[in-house]
């Protein structure tokens, strides 16, 4: 199974797919990360034409990559960054709507419980789930930015739950 997670936004949104590791040894990582990258939105376009942009290459991940299933971030509100919220789900629902088309199964995943399975601790810092997605995987570096490691920590969450 094949698991695409997606941290969605109007400048960046980072993915990645993972799949369950194809050699399991006690002490290495339990996934095999297939590919994992950045979708850069130029922040000169309008919302629209963003979000056109973002399903365009949606579309080319998800024939790319093959998942099964497609994951995202549940929606959240920060008290001190409301519109954020306003911001995300215009992504978002782009990446439900492009999962849903494919016929992928959707998981939504809140984002304590992304950064607590990855690190233990549901409130992480972006370094600490960078962090965390390079131990896990055996990387050689933490995976930057951090809009990746985010998504990889998803996709890894929503594979590790058996979704």
């Amino acid at each position: 199974m094949r698991v695409l997670g997606i941290d969605p936004g109007l400048r960046l949104t980072g993915y990645a797919c993972v799949k369950p590791a194809a050699r399991r040894t006690r002490s290495g990582p339990d996934a095999d990360l297939v590919e994992a990258g950045v979708i850069r939105l130029n922040g000169k376009l309008s919302v629209a034409a963003r979000l056109a942009e973002l399903e365009r290459d949606l579309l080319e991940i998800i024939d790319r990559v093959q998942p099964q299933v497609l994951a995202v971030e549940k929606l959240y509100a920060h008290v001190k960054h409301p519109t954020t919220a306003f911001i995300m789900a215009h992504a978002r629902g782009v990446v439900l709507v492009r999962g849903q088309t494919a016929g992928l199964a959707l998981r939504e995943l809140g984002a304590t419980e992304v950064k607590k399975s990855l690190t233990g601790h549901g409130h992480a810092s972006k370094e600490q789930m960078q962090a965390g997605v390079q131990a896990q995987l055996g990387l050689a570096a933490p995976p930057k930015p951090a809009d990746v490691a985010d998504a990889i920590a998803i996709a890894l969450c929503a594979l590790r739950r058996g979704m």
